[in-house]
């Protein structure tokens, strides 16, 4: 019921759902109402789904890549991009050495954490404001799926490190890149003897609904094979959901059904688990609300303090801010990414709380400051803008 209700009421509120979600489950946990406790979402029924609802999500995550515009920007926006990433995962270590923090392994997650993007975040207010299709659109979401794949990428592959360190198992990684490559090449292969047959998983009206069965399938194969590699099974639905769109690039409604599917049940699950297994009693001890505040503050800063080299691009000032504004926002794949924290002992529950507390502050003002720093355009001046594309 909270599944449905919630993002009717996020909506009205102009919240992200997952914000809502996360507080219903803090609601219901332990620590307020208590008509769920951590033992229901520790482990049973609860637990799969949960478990599932993360796996899709990151495959969500891998899926929403859009190869077909980094090809088509070239060169120069990618480099740009890669620099930018840099750039900004610098300055995120620096500003966390400031932070009372235990140790390098520690610093090193969170850097990668706080310079991760969100798609989720970029693509929406791109479209609202009709800036999509501009310089500043353009540049904006380049530069957000590589610091969204890089960081996901870097995070999972420095969880193998940190769990195996650098003995024989540290070969997982090199071997599931190689099974990655061949499937990849089996799978564009069979797209291009049989057209056919590729085309009917993206038919709108199949009964039987191969596109989402094959995607399933596609996921739980590269979960499978993480988990046999002793690697993390977030890293194989992450790849499962790069590789579909590599592959198949024209997926047409598909994504749309599987996020459908995904998002209307069991990724809502997978938050509010989230939010009855928030630890808000940690968050009582000032020193840890003062950490989660300064990562806030680290994460925000790092995307804001290089955004005017964005003015390279041909961008205003305002423009240039207002990209990093929307670059600063992050939603559901950091805490996913947190919870790979907290599962290989990296960090604990105060700093995944604070990673909860950033997609919650920056998801609500990400979008409302970049409406102010760039207002929607009239449809000629969009035009004008892409260059009567």
């Amino acid at each position: 019921l909270a599944a449905f209700l919630l993002p009717i009421t996020a909506r009205r509120l102009g919240l992200p759902a997952v914000v809502l979600e996360i507080l219903f489950g803090v609601m219901i946990g332990p620590h307020v109402i208590g008509i769920i406790g951590f033992e229901t979402t520790s482990e049973g029924f609860i637990l799969v789904l949960a478990e599932v609802g993360l796996f899709l999500l990151m495959f969500l995550a891998g899926f929403e890549i859009n190869f077909t515009s980094l090809e088509r920007e070239g060169r120069g926006p990618i480099l740009f991009g890669l620099a930018f990433f840099v750039l900004v995962a610098a300055l995120a270590w620096f500003g966390l050495g400031f932070v009372n923090l235990s140790d390098v392994n520690e610093r090193v997650f969170l850097t990668l954490l706080v310079s991760a993007a969100s798609v989720g975040i970029i693509v929406p207010a791109l479209r609202t404001t009709n800036r999509s299709a501009t310089q500043q659109g353009q540049i904006t979401l380049v530069i957000g799926i590589l610091a969204e794949f890089l960081a996901a990428t870097a995070i999972i592959v420095f969880a193998v490190w940190v769990k195996n360190g650098w003995g024989v198992e540290l070969l997982a990684v090199p071997l599931f890149v190689a099974i990655l490559l061949v499937a990849l090449w089996l799978m564009r292969s069979l797209a291009w003897w049989y057209p056919d047959r590729a085309e009917r998983l993206f038919a709108g009206h199949d009964p039987d609904e191969l596109g989402i069965r094959f995607s399933l399938a596609l996921l739980f194969v590269f979960v499978g094979l993480a988990l046999a590699l002793g690697m993390d099974p977030i890293l194989g639905a992450f790849i499962a959901g790069a590789m579909f769109a590599f592959v198949f690039r024209n997926s047409g409604d598909l994504e749309a059904r599987l996020s459908g599917f995904s998002y209307g049940f069991l990724i809502p699950i997978f938050f509010i688990s989230v939010g009855v297994q928030f630890p808000l009693d940690a968050l009582s001890d000032t020193s840890v609300l003062a950490t989660a505040l300064a990562i806030i503050a680290v994460a925000i800063g790092a995307k804001l303090v290089p955004a005017p080299l964005l003015m390279i691009r041909g961008l205003t000032l305002r423009d240039s801010l207002g990209a990093g504004v929307l670059l600063a926002g992050q939603l559901s794949v950091i805490i996913a990414l947190a919870e790979v924290g907290v599962q290989i002992g990296v960090i604990d529950e105060g700093l995944a709380a604070g990673a909860v507390l950033l997609v919650g502050v920056t998801a609500i003002l990400s979008p409302v400051l970049f409406r102010v720093l760039s207002p929607g355009l009239p449809a000629q001046q969009i035009e004008e803008a892409s260059g009567g594309r």
